[in-house]
């Protein structure tokens, strides 16, 4: 199986060296600066006691453009703000066979992705890994999580499907397949934008948020509006999960961010709008009222303008 991972950052880079390391046919598309740095350090990753390196294969976009040839698999990972971009990179892999798994949170990628390739192209996907880069560029492995969930949108379990997921559980991966992997989309992004909206409005990590009183019923009411929104589009969070996701945004001590936060507290630009501008359009639609996650929105959207304002 050729693979394509699109991104060799702490999410795409992971998996990809995962699958790289396993002997799979395995090829990143980066831009020309991480190219040079990785043909001159090659793919590291660091944490938990291993350090393991590869020397990755590369292509450019201009290098793909001039040469292209289809591929089996893409891994689109990406942040939602490099989508576009990407999508005009990556192009010329695309064949008539080509499966694509993007890897974002939220689910307005899926229409981008279906208008440019086709609906028959794209997949599902979900991913649960535990990484950031260093200050070297090297990918820190913060957690032994390493989950890839995919699936095709109408919830038939195809031969490609399977195949793909035999590809990565071959490699280590974590690899799954749901009765509908639309729902799994959904409770991720119930997660992502809980998390996302209590650390960026109290500018915090988790503990920290807790740790103030008002914190943890903060966190609650938070997962409480983006569940409801869930349930009103037809994707209900079990209570099982539900209570696993509380268990993360109130635990006491906890130094976790997501990386909105980390862009957030950077000064660079978030995916406002693809995660947080989307929930809140797709509740106002279904009639359900989150003012928690509209305040997370605003005060989201006043960072973005001003990331742009600087930019100009």
């Amino acid at each position: 199986m050729r693979i394509l991972v699109v991104g060799a950052g702490a999410t795409g880079g992971y998996f990809g060296a995962m699958l790289a390391r396993a002997g799979q046919d395995v090829t990143f598309l980066v831009r020309p600066a991480r190219a040079a740095a990785l043909r001159r350090r090659g793919l590291r990753v660091v944490g938990r006691d291993e350090v393991w390196r590869l020397d990755p294969v590369l292509v450019t976009a201009d290098e793909l453009a001039a040469a292209p040839s289809p591929y089996d698999l893409v891994l689109l990972s990406v942040k939602a703000t490099a989508l576009e971009a990407a999508m005009e990179d990556l192009a010329p892999a695309v064949g008539p066979d080509t499966a694509i798994v993007p890897q974002l949170n939220g689910l307005a990628h899926l229409d981008a992705l279906t208008a440019r390739f086709g609906a028959e192209r794209v997949l599902g996907g979900v991913s649960k890994v535990v990484t950031t880069l260093d200050d070297d560029g090297d990918i820190l492995r913060l957690a032994p999580l390493a989950q890839l969930t995919l699936g095709e949108r109408d919830g038939t379990v195809s031969p490609r499907v399977e195949a793909i997921r035999k590809v990565l559980a071959d490699a280590g991966v974590d690899a799954r397949v749901p009765a509908d992997v639309l729902t799994a989309m959904w409770h991720k992004w119930v997660f992502i934008t809980t998390i996302g909206a209590l650390t960026a409005l109290v500018r915090g990590t988790v503990g920290e948020v807790n740790a103030a009183p008002g914190g943890t019923e903060l966190a609650t009411a938070l997962l409480d509006e983006a569940a409801a929104v869930a349930a009103a589009a037809g994707h209900p969070v079990p209570e099982a999960e539900r209570r696993a996701t509380l268990d993360v945004v109130t635990a006491a001590g906890s130094p976790m961010v997501p990386s909105l936060y980390r862009d957030l507290a950077a000064g660079r630009p978030t995916e406002v709008e693809h995660l947080f501008g989307d929930l809140t359009a797709r509740a106002r639609a279904l009639g359900v009222p989150t003012p928690l996650m509209d305040l997370a929105t605003l005060h989201l959207r006043v960072h973005q303008a001003r990331v742009t304002a600087r930019e100009r």
